[in-house]
């Protein structure tokens, strides 16, 4: 694992890292090897049937098994699970780096943020299909319209403090969920804030953006949270 902050002297972890997980085996072990020293990683498994769960367990990480099935359901479980002062979530497919995850969590540690989230930028065109840059694009322009937040990108690598995340009360489980958290934490008055991170091609195929389908359905959610009024659960 990356060389990076010790843990507290009481022995807890210094951050937790949430990897939702569906059929991420191949990508596992580089994953965990790069979460940074001191840090724990928490896997949670979404049913995977290739062994993910295993695997990771017998890496070193704390799984956590969530067998409802969406993004959302996995990322909250993971923050439930999560013990530590400040949390950060990234994507188990190895397209996001999370030895880069010291430099997001940074300002929440140092108070100058309150939600920093990682802005994809691509290393290789394919690694991020033009389908999704272009849905992307149009999500951010509805952000600025209902939060006027002038975000570029809804990264999924993102750093906050974990209770203030629980006390959103986000209620999404599946792919709105992402999009839930900025919403909320923008109504709340939190101090959002982005920061680069490259972006490589994930291994395996995408569960939500690798298909127009799949990609459709994750707007659609998003709508849905868009739609929703200041303060509305659902």
């Amino acid at each position: 694992m990356t060389e990076n902050p010790s843990p507290p002297d009481d022995g807890s972890p210094l951050i937790d890292v949430v990897l939702p997980c569906l059929d991420e085996a191949a990508a596992l072990p580089w994953v965990l090897d790069r979460i940074p020293r001191g840090w724990r990683a928490i896997v949670v498994d979404n049913g995977s049937t290739d062994g993910s769960a295993e695997l990771a367990a017998s890496l070193g990480a704390h799984v956590v098994h969530e067998p409802v099935r969406g993004f959302g359901a996995a990322c909250h479980a993971g923050l439930r699970a999560a013990t530590a002062e400040v949390v950060c979530f990234c994507d188990c497919d190895a397209s996001l780096d999370p030895g880069l995850l010291p430099s997001v969590a940074q300002p929440v540690l140092d108070g100058s943020a309150d939600l920093v989230l990682g802005r994809r930028r691509p290393t290789v065109r394919r690694a991020w299909p033009v389908h999704a840059r272009l849905a992307n694009l149009e999500l951010a322009r509805l952000i600025r319209r209902r939060t006027g937040l002038r975000l570029r990108d809804l990264g999924p690598m993102r750093a906050a403090r974990r209770e203030r995340l629980l006390a959103l009360d986000l209620s999404d489980r599946r792919s709105g969920y992402p999009l839930e958290m900025v919403v909320r934490a923008a109504d709340a008055g939190w101090r959002v804030r982005e920061l680069d991170v490259p972006y490589a091609p994930r291994a395996g195929r995408s569960k939500v953006t690798g298909t127009w389908r799949g990609t459709w359905h994750a707007v659609h959610d998003m709508r849905a949270v868009l739609r929703r009024p200041a303060g509305a659960a659902r």
